[in-house]
């Protein structure tokens, strides 16, 4: 049976690169929760938790391009070292967020440094990426109207933002 939109999903998952090699998991820590039908997931991913019972368990694989996309090359720029703040430590490796003309939070990692110029990555850190979930659906119940009204699903306790 169908899950549904809006519904409160909670799970545990792992989730693995097409090596095999763990990339995150909920199982030491707490399981992951979802408001369904609204976008917080991968689409695929949803669409194959949407047919589990609660306590059932699944393997999902997700093709780099249904993931995060394919890798896109021009999302790679060089920038003047210059544009960055003085009082910044930039690192290669370093996932840092910039303010996009329309004000919009736009996530970049840092790929390379040279003394003059900075080597930026707008691509998500998965993209290009076949993906592999291991989950397991541990509940289900109907959104509140808050949680509907907010788009994401609220943690015990209620709102915590």
């Amino acid at each position: 049976m169908a899950i549904g939109q809006n519904k409160v999903i909670t799970m545990n998952y792992i989730l693995k690169d097409s090596d095999g090699n763990v990339i995150q998991s909920t199982h030491n820590s707490r399981p992951f929760s979802f408001l369904s039908g609204n976008g917080q997931i991968i689409p695929k991913l949803e669409g194959a938790v949407d047919g589990l019972l609660i306590g059932g368990k699944k393997n999902i694989k997700v093709d780099a391009s249904d993931a995060y996309g394919e890798y896109d090359q021009t999302a790679a720029q060089t920038i003047d070292r210059k544009e960055f703040p003085q009082d910044i430590n930039l690192e290669v490796g370093m996932d840092l967020m910039m303010n996009s003309p329309d004000g919009r939070k736009i996530p970049f990692s840092i790929k390379e440094l040279t003394d003059d110029n900075v080597t930026v990555d707008f691509n998500h850190p998965l993209a290009g990426k076949d993906l592999e979930f291991d989950v397991e659906l541990l509940d289900v119940r109907d959104a509140t109207p808050e949680e509907i009204e907010h788009g994401h699903a609220h943690g015990e306790g209620g709102h915590h933002h």
